[in-house]
C-alpha cells in the first residue's frame, strides 16, 4: 500500500497540523492550497488518497471532487466546516469516498485514512458504485443504506456509522478504543457501554444469533469482528 497523499486545504495552520501528525503515522503528505489549480496537481501526483477541503479558494472542493473523480482512482476524502446533510450527501455523490466535518480530531482522520487506504487493498469486496457486498449483505456509504437479503435494513444514524465501520474492516478485529477514535475521535475510557449496546442491536437487524454470533464476531478481550463470510 502506497503512503502518498495529497491534502487541499487553505488554511496554512491546519494544513501544517494535519501533515505533522500524519507524517508521524508513516504517511507522505504533499499540500496544495488552491481549488482552480487542484485537479492539474493531483492527476499529476496521483496519490493514494485526497484529503479534500470544501471552502477553496478559486473553486470549492465539490467542484474539484467533480473534476477529478472520472480520471482519478484513487480515495477521496471530503473535509469542510460546514455541518449540513446536504453537502455530505452532494459530496458523496459527486464521487467523495468520505466524509469529515470540522473541526477534525486527529486520531479520527486517521481512522479514516486507514479505512479507506485497506478498501484500496483490495481486502473488502467493493461494488462499482463503492458500496460493499458480502453475500446477501451490502452496505453504502453514499445513499447510507443497508440491505440484507434485497431488504432495506432500518438504522439509526449512528447504527449505520458504526455498521459502515465494521464492513471497512471485515476480517480485523477492532477494539472499542478503535471504534471510539473512528466514531467520535475521543479514545474509549473503560465505561462508556454505547458501543456495545449498539452491536447487540446491529446483530438483531443481522439476523445473528446473540449467543453464539457469526456475522459480528466477539473476540474476547480484543474487540469485534465483522465476518466476511457469514453473508449466504
Amino acid at each position: 500500500m502506497s503512503n502518498r497523499l495529497m491534502l487541499v486545504e487553505d488554511d496554512q495552520r491546519l494544513a501544517d497540523l494535519v501533515i505533522q501528525y500524519l507524517a508521524k503515522h508513516g504517511y507522505e503528505v504533499t499540500h496544495h492550497p488552491r481549488g482552480d489549480t487542484a485537479a492539474d496537481t493531483i492527476l499529476a501526483a496521483n496519490p493514494e488518497l485526497v484529503i479534500l477541503d470544501v471552502m477553496l479558494p478559486g473553486k470549492d472542493g465539490f467542484e474539484v471532487c467533480r473534476d477529478i473523480r472520472p480520471r482519478y482512482h484513487g480515495r477521496i476524502l471530503m473535509m469542510t466546516a460546514r455541518d449540513e446533510e446536504i453537502d455530505e450527501i452532494l459530496g458523496l455523490e459527486l464521487g467523495a469516498d468520505d466524509y469529515l466535518s470540522k473541526p477534525v480530531e486527529p486520531r479520527r482522520l486517521l481512522a479514516r485514512i486507514r479505512a479507506l487506504l485497506r478498501r484500496n487493498d483490495g481486502d473488502t469486496p467493493q461494488n462499482a458504485d463503492g458500496s460493499l457486498q458480502f453475500g446477501q449483505f451490502s452496505i453504502s456509504q453514499a445513499t447510507r443504506e443497508a440491505t440484507l437479503g434485497g431488504e432495506a435494513m432500518e438504522l439509526t444514524t449512528a447504527e449505520f456509522d458504526l455498521l459502515w465501520l465494521l464492513a471497512c474492516h471485515a476480517g480485523e478485529i477492532l477494539s472499542r478504543d478503535d471504534i471510539m477514535n473512528a466514531l467520535r475521535g475521543i479514545g474509549f475510557d473503560g465505561l462508556d457501554r454505547s458501543i456495545d449496546a449498539r452491536i447487540s442491536r446491529l446483530r438483531k437487524k443481522l439476523g445473528d444469533n446473540p449467543e453464539t454470533p457469526t456475522r459480528i464476531k466477539t473476540v474476547r478481550g480484543k474487540g469485534y469482528l465483522f465476518s466476511r463470510s457469514d453473508w449466504e
